[in-house]
């Protein structure tokens, strides 16, 4: 791949989210990677080129999600492809055909467990044969659990004190829903409501595991009440992202041996607070998901949702976006009984700012570390995970542009 025309395509450059990772790209990308952006429009292409900072002389390249032989012509010719154009289900997987058959890295921000199924059962072994390492899920779906939870395993095993078992991690964030999660979340609503194999591979806790028939019983279920934690002091309520999240990091388990456990039970929460106010949140949280995702599943109450959510390819104005963070807190005893932490923080809104880093640092990642970065044994391509593709080389690119990554032993 050495002697391809670009090392990193951007795929929907145009789009709100692209446009922020386009930026992220033209300052922080050393001047020696070849950069390109990619879509279906050249005039809206140089529009975003002239408002990036800098303005770089970055050339275009034409491609749409319907014409499968413009994707494959634009893989052709890079050595990583980023790619924002969603809902992936819709729209992402000719592309994800394009690079596994082609030998191209692969990133996307997906938080769609329908399309990461069906990407890994169709192309795993094609990008396994030609080398491609495609990684969905590199924005906040889904790096800070993945990172949050291979740290917390890592340390505890280089300390000597054995495997995950009971672990939960713990979501602060200020931040609004994307439109494009939300156009994601209605498609696979669509989905299932049209298929009982679908509906059961949404609801399946290890759907995304290479095979769910060897996976642990006892796994937890997916939250769906309010609560008081004693482990934080805090009141918790159901994590809109969990539902997906826990499939990934069940996933990562899986692909590095069960390395984290055989007896790792994971399950993410969001915490919002102790006492009345605590409480309160939890409950407002726990209705406001209630009533969002009945709204997404039942057909003609989408115009509510069409009113309260932002449209795919919009968001926060810059100043929203800056005074937006995330925090995720995973806690886990060990098989020795000992107790850890880990932490995965940034400023800025977590579905936007932060996603655009995460997107960017991962496809430099592999355009100038590749061979620095792990695999699981014995691969050498295929459909991996944050955590299983890009690691701590990747972490560490984070941490350089302001993230907090880091995990110890606690006495708590």
């Amino acid at each position: 791949m050495t002697s391809r025309e670009f090392d990193i395509v951007l795929f929907g450059a145009t789009g709100f989210v692209g446009a922020l990772t386009a930026a992220h790209l033209a300052e922080h990308a050393p001047a020696t990677v070849r950069i390109a952006l990619a879509g279906r429009s050249e005039s809206k292409l140089r529009q975003v080129l002239a408002d990036l900072p800098g303005a770089p002389d970055w050339p275009v390249v034409i491609a749409d999600s319907s014409d499968p032989a413009s994707l494959r012509a634009m893989a052709e010719r890079t050595r990583v492809v980023i790619t924002t154009v969603g809902p992936y289900a819709k729209y992402g997987l000719p592309l994800v055909e394009a690079c596994a058959t082609t030998g191209t890295d692969y990133v996307d921000l997906t938080g769609e467990v329908l399309f990461h199924r069906e990407a890994v059962d169709r192309f795993d072994a094609a990008a396994e044969a030609s080398g491609a390492r495609i990684v969905p899920s590199c924005g906040f779906d889904s790096v800070p659990s993945d990172l949050a939870v291979l740290f917390l395993a890592d340390a505890a095993s280089h300390a000597g004190d054995g495997e995950l078992t009971e672990t939960t991690l713990y979501a602060t964030i200020k931040g609004g829903a994307s439109g494009g999660t939300v156009a994601s979340a209605i498609g696979q609503a669509d989905e299932m409501r049209g298929s009982k194999d679908k509906r059961r591979i949404v609801l399946d806790k290890f759907a995304l595991s290479p095979d769910r028939g060897a996976e642990p019983s006892g796994e937890y279920r997916d939250g769906a009440t309010a609560a008081y934690s004693d482990e934080i002091r805090s009141w918790t309520a159901p994590f809109v992202m969990a539902s997906y999240n826990t499939r990934v990091v069940r996933r990562s388990n899986a692909l590095l041996g069960h390395r984290y456990g055989r007896g790792f039970r994971y399950r993410e929460l969001m915490r919002t607070g102790d006492g009345l106010k605590g409480r309160a949140t939890a409950y407002a949280v726990l209705g406001g998901l209630g009533a969002m995702m009945g709204a997404i599943a039942v057909p003609f109450l989408r115009p509510v949702v069409d009113r309260v959510a932002p449209s795919p390819g919009e968001g926060p104005s810059a100043q929203a976006r800056a005074k937006g963070y995330f925090r995720m807190d995973a806690r886990s005893t060990t098989t020795s009984g000992a107790r850890y932490q880990s932490v995965v923080a940034a400023q800025g809104d977590p579905g936007y700012a932060a996603t655009a880093v995460m997107l960017g640092e991962a496809g430099l990642a592999l355009a100038l570390q590749r061979d620095e970065l792990p695999l699981p044994a014995g691969r050498r391509g295929g459909l991996f995970t944050p955590a299983t593709a890009l690691g701590r080389p990747y972490a560490d690119r984070l941490v350089a542009q302001g993230f907090t990554i880091e995990a110890g032993k606690t006495s708590a």
